[in-house]
């Protein structure tokens, strides 16, 4: 299994709405970044990931799973662009900020902090671990 980050503005798609899809999911469409869209395209069924709150919040806030393997983004006619389904698995017991991410040196080499723009980016299973623990939510 392969672990991922997924950004979102909460005032866009935020973690409740995820929620709110239930087992269905739903599609994670209108990335339009060649380096996010690759990501997805190593996606595999099962693969976990967290759900990111960018802006203002800054912090992980749940467990995704991917639930469709990469397929045309639905939003644009342009085929270049492909995009996974996620689903919600569980909210995290307290939320992970980019702040306290940034202060464990443990997660100094993580792409959130290396590179926070990315809006779909890998994370290690050691930061997985690491991540999970902060945020006192069962990593499984």
């Amino acid at each position: 299994m392969a672990y991922w980050l997924f950004k979102s503005e909460p005032s866009t798609w935020g973690w409740q709405d995820q929620l709110a899809k239930g087992e269905a999911g739903e599609e994670w469409d209108g990335v339009r970044n060649y380096q996010a869209r690759n990501f997805m395209r190593d996606m595999k069924i099962g693969d976990r990931g967290f759900f990111y709150h960018s802006m203002k919040e800054k912090s992980v806030v749940g467990i995704i799973e991917v639930c469709a393997a990469a397929h045309p983004d639905s939003t644009t006619d342009d085929p270049r662009w492909e995009c996974v389904d996620i689903k919600a698995i569980r909210s995290f017991t307290t939320p992970v900020t980019l702040d306290q991410i940034k202060a464990d040196p443990r997660l100094e080499e993580m792409v959130l902090v290396k590179s926070s723009r990315l809006s779909v980016q890998p994370v290690t299973a050691n930061e997985w671990a690491i991540v999970c623990d902060l945020g006192q939510t069962d990593p499984d």
